[in-house]
């Protein structure tokens, strides 16, 4: 008897093998280069007055762009609290109708590139707008685009990191105590003193976690302060960084590496505050089983879904339509119509000779190689950490957000400092290549595709895996035909939430590309450097029915999957 419980044991205890080359793998991805950045910013700081850390403390244009950092990432938060808080009210809480339309519609923008955002945005106005100028409205020639602003640089960023606030705040609505809010109503309290005295305190956490995910994303976001800071040298710290990195002085990487540290303890710094705020205020919710809550709008139904088309026209569909216009004409200046309509960009763009073919081909390479990869180093993870928790794996757990966490730009430098040198022993070197910006987005993307499935291992009934234990079957007989099964639904979809944020990322990249290894997100971004408008156009709009078929694709999935899977749907 003693025999067959060690034996049962043994089957039931994770191979040791398994457990220790996870632990080495997510080490090396996720804790690594971020060591490496830290040591590099310690080592540094020992030179005292002589130290980069210090020499860019000291200098003004860091201060300047760490005020430019706060005052864009601060404006656009409220704009995204707003913008976000309203959708998260009225699509949570009423009964409008269409409501997986309007969510779809609204998360569409945060999954759109940064870049193709900027110059979506940028096409619909100013003088040279190919939609405006069509229908006779563009402003007069030379007049600047107000968009080349700090503010412009602020509305954008508001409107791409609305859907975070939006993602926060609606689980916590769908988890509101329906009785009291009842009771309230059935008292004589009128909807806006419900919402003022109930609704809007309960829901203070989740509103200070989407705050705070909404302003260190635009804390860290490259793409949209770059195509609208650079032209008029409005530098924030990420824009900073690249125009460091772009000096190649002798000081050049310590420099970044100083630059990099103090973007990262400040966004650190932030999630560790919202933390305690959300820990110090914290009002767990369950809310009610079966039907949830909705207020009636009655009469207003209408006049609240015309408001809800309209906040969506103007952020979404006016500035797509600028950029397919934009992609039609022969050059910028030139009024769409029957003569001037071309497909000339959308020819150039397929050409097998071009650099934007060969940034189609790397940037999908990327993303499916690395959703592939982290697919199935996923499966075996979350059943580990599920079937097995303990210390060590908690600690892992833990350790896969840092990359997250932390700002593109940051981790990009973290892994130019690692792979600086030649790799030891084979002497191969990395930098350049496409391997680092793969291990880069491997290390970035590991909890995208991870959460997806821990959350599907968490409502596994373990029994069937205790029945073939029992049975006889060891550890690769239950993982093959019990586990993966089961979980391959969330697994694919955490290998297409990755595909979709990896396709178009442009972040990381812009710091670790070379000529030949450029990706779509470069291209976009230096084709409208460079001015060529109407090809970078066309292959924003590319991007923009890439991302739109992946995530019907993900929606079609939804039925398939535990809920909290898939980001906009309920």
């Amino acid at each position: 008897m003693t025999d067959m419980t060690l034996n049962q044991s043994a089957a039931s205890s994770p191979p040791k093998g398994l457990l220790w080359l996870l632990l080495a793998l997510i080490a090396l991805l996720s804790l690594l280069p971020s060591l490496r950045l830290l040591f590099s910013a310690l080592f540094d700081w020992q030179q005292g007055s002589h130290s980069s850390l210090w020499r860019v403390l000291s200098s003004e244009s860091t201060w300047v762009a760490l005020y430019n950092s706060l005052y864009t990432s601060g404006l656009g938060t409220v704009l995204s609290l707003l913008l976000g808080s309203f959708f998260a009210f009225c699509l949570a809480l009423t009964d409008i109708r269409g409501k997986r339309i309007w969510v779809f519609l609204f998360m569409l923008p945060m999954m759109i590139p940064p870049q193709v955002t900027a110059l979506s945005w940028l096409q619909l106005f100013g003088p040279s707008s190919i939609l405006l100028n069509s229908i006779g409205l563009a402003p007069g020639f030379g007049s600047s685009n107000p968009l080349y602003s700090p503010e412009g640089i602020a509305l954008l960023l508001g409107i791409q990191h609305a859907p975070l606030v939006f993602l926060a705040l609606r689980t916590q609505l769908q988890c509101l105590p329906k009785e009291q809010i009842e009771a309230a109503r059935l008292n004589g309290a009128s909807l806006w003193r419900v919402f003022i005295d109930i609704v809007l305190p309960l829901c203070r956490t989740a509103l200070w976690a989407g705050a705070a995910i909404a302003f260190v994303s635009a804390l860290g976001n490259f793409g949209i302060p770059a195509m609208l800071g650079i032209p008029i040298s409005y530098f924030v710290l990420p824009i900073q960084i690249y125009q460091t990195l772009s000096s190649f002085g002798p000081s050049m990487l310590n420099d970044v590496a100083a630059l990099s540290v103090l973007m990262g303890i400040l966004a650190i710094g932030i999630v560790t505050l919202q933390g305690v705020m959300q820990r110090r205020h914290a009002l767990p919710l369950i809310g009610m089983a079966g039907r949830a809550l909705s207020f009636q709008l009655g009469k207003w139904r209408l006049a609240t879904e015309v408001l809800l088309g309209m906040v969506l026209f103007a952020i979404l569909l006016a500035p797509l339509l600028a950029l397919i216009a934009t992609s039609l004409v022969p050059t910028l200046g030139v009024p769409l119509n029957a003569d001037t309509l071309t497909f000339a960009a959308w020819g150039a763009m397929f050409d097998n000779q071009s650099a934007t073919w060969r940034a189609l081909t790397n940037s999908i390479t990327l993303s499916v190689s690395a959703s592939l990869v982290l697919m199935l180093l996923c499966l075996p993870l979350a059943w580990l950490l599920v079937r097995f928790p303990s210390r060590p794996l908690r600690w892992l757990y833990s350790v896969i957000d840092i990359p997250y966490t932390l700002p593109g730009v940051v981790l990009a430098i973290a892994f130019i400092l690692l792979f600086a040198r030649p790799l030891p022993l084979v002497g191969i070197s990395l930098s350049g290549t496409l391997t680092i910006i793969f291990l880069a987005y491997l290390a970035r993307f590991l909890t995208v595709c991870l959460k997806p499935v821990h959350n599907s291992m968490l409502q596994l009934d373990p029994a069937m895996e205790e029945a073939a234990s029992l049975a006889g079957a060891n550890f690769s007989q239950r993982l093959r035909h019990i586990v993966l099964p089961l979980l391959a639904p969330a697994a694919f979809a955490g290998a297409l939430l990755v595909f979709l944020t990896a396709v178009n990322e442009l972040t990381v990249s812009a710091l670790l590309w070379s000529a030949g290894k450029e990706t779509l997100g470069v291209v976009i971004f230096n084709l409208d450097e460079s001015g060529n408008k109407v090809l970078a156009s066309a292959i924003s709009v590319l991007v923009v029915g890439l991302v739109a078929c992946v995530m019907l694709l993900l929606s079609s999935l939804g039925k398939y999957l535990p809920k909290g899977v898939i980001p906009w749907q309920s």
